[in-house]
């Protein structure tokens, strides 16, 4: 992506957490504790990709992007395609992108590496668009 910068790879951390892991300094439990909304934003949302789990080593590995940012508004925290950051960073001045690899049989989940995107331009965020939930809460 042409505007991506400041990234930060979090594969040190990644590999002394399964090094912990695989010594006995850490438990499956504390290493394989993806919250079942993850896990199913994973099953659902997610890119697969051809790593194996390290833990498991049953399933491939499946990526999910959050995108986060004062300009994105209400947008800010939603899971995106690298198609669709590619139409963002074009569209919003800065936002922060955060890559979460999860296996969906074990649970194992870990951020693998953040960067920025956008274009450098500041802009308001979005306006609020209404939706049906917003309409019910208003009528109670």
């Amino acid at each position: 992506m042409w505007s991506q910068r400041d990234s930060i790879d979090y594969s040190l951390d990644r590999r002394a957490t399964l090094i912990a892991l695989f010594q006995g300094k850490a438990s499956a439990m504390e290493a394989c504790d993806a919250d079942p909304y993850l896990r199913r934003a994973a099953k659902y949302h997610g890119e697969a990709t051809k790593r194996p789990c390290p833990v498991c080593k049953k399933s491939k590995m499946v990526e999910l992007r959050y995108a986060f940012g004062d300009q994105l508004g209400q947008y800010s925290g939603r899971i995106k395609s690298l198609v669709e950051l590619e139409e963002m960073q074009s569209e919003f001045g800065e936002f922060r992108v955060y890559t979460v690899e999860v296996c969906g049989e074990c649970g194992w989940n870990h951020l693998i590496y953040s960067y920025l995107l956008g274009d450098g331009q500041t802009r308001k965020a979005p306006r609020k668009v209404r939706t049906l939930e917003d309409d019910d809460w208003a009528k109670r």
